[in-house]
């Protein structure tokens, strides 16, 4: 599950549901990266050093972070 739009820019801890707003936390913090070239280890690596990230590091998996990879895709 995905939080809306309107909600990205809230300041509550980040959750692996949050999705879209992990997303545009990335597309912030790496803005000059190529997609193609980011994998899914990438994104769990970058996600859990987000600041707002609270959530155990041991939920991720595959589906997540491609969530989190399409996210991203849609957005830039």
């Amino acid at each position: 599950m995905s939080i809306s739009r309107e909600d990205s820019s809230r300041d509550d801890p980040l959750t692996w549901a949050d999705s879209y707003a992990i997303a545009c936390k990335l597309i912030q913090r790496y803005p000059n990266i190529k997609l193609e070239d980011v994998s899914l280890g990438m994104i769990y690596h970058w996600t859990i050093e987000l600041p707002e990230f609270f959530d155990d590091k041991e939920l991720a998996n595959d589906s997540i972070l491609s969530a989190i990879y399409q996210e991203w895709l849609e957005e830039v």
